[in-house]
């Protein structure tokens, strides 16, 4: 996974080689750049997000265009390309860091979003650059396609590119929803990008437009318009960051330090779990040294050193789950949220979630972290694989999509917590996380259920604290009593 230099650094080394790849793959770039052209009528005024060489913005023929890419050498070969051309200008632009602010009647990001460092941002941006008529288009490869695409690079097909975002079509609707638009089109194209005589024209007419074969087709797009934004609450919330902990002593100080203010007032409260490293003392330092700056509360799930009564002198440790529900419980916020003390999701992530809830996107807002590439270690195989299982399970249970069910970062306002924890009793009192027990108590009450992208982080102080097998039946069986509770219960 490329830093945002190293990723500039690539493709100004591409730069000089883009027409050739162009030209290997011309049929693909061809049929995507007519359909674009089908969905933006000329001689509108148009921005092309990630522009490259310049060839689809020009194809588009604006009456006046303008291309942003963070590449200077993309940029300036796109200005000598099309030179000719007065109604087309070209800039070096950060996307995630929008300068412009120009209004454009179409903002057009072709193969552009799976660079991005933040796409959140990115969305948010697009609202510098449209107007309410405005309209987004956005297309993007099927995630079904990665090891077709992998493939093609490692023969030469196609210009090689980093790990691209895991963007399913729900994840950039979701995106743009997020961030203030609604999607008014979407779909996908283009079942075989190679010009197969008699075979391309069947496929790409007809069969790709045939229910299920679609799913199949390379190019995911969506047109979106941008919504009103709804007017900020007559008060700020107050927010109460929970931040369950066991022996993460040497993740504390960052907590504390990066941990944004977020609406009238931000608390933090660490609930530890018996921790033995020196957690407690350093939040006790911590609350000392802040003491005129932030407010942090220390609470300890049970008195400091309680052992199991087993004359071994273990401590006892309630979970994740318990942490959460204490923490919650002693919160003065209206606005509840959770963060894993290990910080493996960012801090400064958290005003996502926030804005998220304020601008009234969902009622339940959830971390997912299976859409950006990982850090090396982040995530174990297996824990991997299992988060993806119980997402499919998770979405066909609630009937609300959900892609990460255990991302430990949960926000949700303290009303509709005081409604879950109330039916508590409904599901059962057993999960070790907490995750399931917020997930299912949320649709039970249809409370409206969205997800927000971060960016897992390695592990960097500490253990791990999941037993992958034993929390994993006892997740299943929760899974169980679920379906029964959700799917199969009596209808009256």
């Amino acid at each position: 996974m490329l830093s945002k230099q190293e990723k500039i650094a690539h493709y100004d080394r591409l730069a000089d080689e883009r027409g050739e790849w162009r030209e290997r793959n011309a049929y693909y770039y061809a049929e995507l750049e007519g359909f674009i052209a089908n969905l933006v009528p000329r001689g509108r005024r148009v921005l092309e997000l990630g522009c490259g060489t310049g060839e689809l913005l020009a194809a588009l023929a604006p009456t006046y265009g303008v291309g942003l890419d963070f590449s200077p050498r993309m940029v300036a070969a796109a200005a000598r390309k099309h030179a000719w051309n007065d109604n087309l200008a070209f800039r070096v632009e950060d996307i995630e860091a929008l300068a412009t602010d120009e209004t454009f009647d179409y903002v057009v990001m072709s193969d552009t979003i799976g660079e991005l460092t933040d796409t959140w941002q990115a969305m948010r941006n697009l609202h510098q650059v449209t107007g309410p008529g405005s309209r987004v288009v956005i297309t993007y490869f099927n995630a079904l396609w990665e090891p077709v695409l992998r493939l093609g690079e490692a023969f030469g097909w196609k210009m090689p590119q980093d790990f691209q975002n895991w963007l399913s079509l729900a994840d950039i609707r979701n995106l743009l929803y997020l961030n203030g638009f609604e999607s008014v089109r979407f779909g996908y194209q283009l079942l075989l990008p190679k010009p197969v005589p008699l075979l391309a024209p069947l496929a790409n007419r007809y069969l790709a437009r045939l229910p299920l074969v679609e799913r199949l087709a390379l190019v995911t797009y969506v047109v979106a318009r941008p919504l009103e934004r709804p007017p900020p609450p007559p008060v700020a919330p107050r927010v109460s960051v929970v931040i369950p902990c066991r022996n993460e002593r040497g993740n504390i100080r960052d907590a504390v330090e990066r941990v944004p203010a977020m609406g009238a007032h931000t608390e933090l409260i660490f609930v530890d779990g018996n921790s033995s490293d020196g957690t407690v003392e350093e939040i006790e330092r911590l609350i000392d040294a802040y003491r005129d700056e932030k407010t942090i509360r220390l609470i300890h799930q049970l008195p400091p050193g309680s052992a199991d009564g087993s004359g071994h002198g273990r401590m006892l440790r309630l979970g994740k789950g318990d942490a959460v529900r204490k923490g919650f419980a002693a919160a003065t916020g209206d606005m509840l949220m959770i963060l894993d003390a290990d910080l493996t999701v960012p801090p400064e992530d958290l005003p996502k979630f926030y804005h998220a809830l304020v601008e009234r996107r969902g009622e339940f807002i959830n971390g997912t972290r299976l859409v950006y590439p990982m850090e090396d270690d982040a995530m174990r195989f297996l824990n991997k694989i299992a988060n993806k299982l119980f997402g499919v399970l998770f979405s066909w249970l609630l009937e609300q999509p959900v892609k990460d069910t255990l991302c430990g970062t949960k926000v949700l306002m303290r009303d509709d917590y005081e409604r879950i924890s109330a039916g508590r009793a409904h599901f059962g009192d057993f999960d070790p996380f907490g995750d399931f027990d917020l997930l299912f108590g949320a649709a039970r009450l249809n409370l409206r259920i969205v997800e927000v992208p971060i960016r897992y982080r390695q592990r960097v102080y500490g253990d791990i604290k999941i037993e992958r097998f034993k929390h994993g039946l006892q997740l299943l069986r929760m899974c169980w009593v679920a379906m029964k509770k959700l799917k199969f219960r009596p209808s009256h």
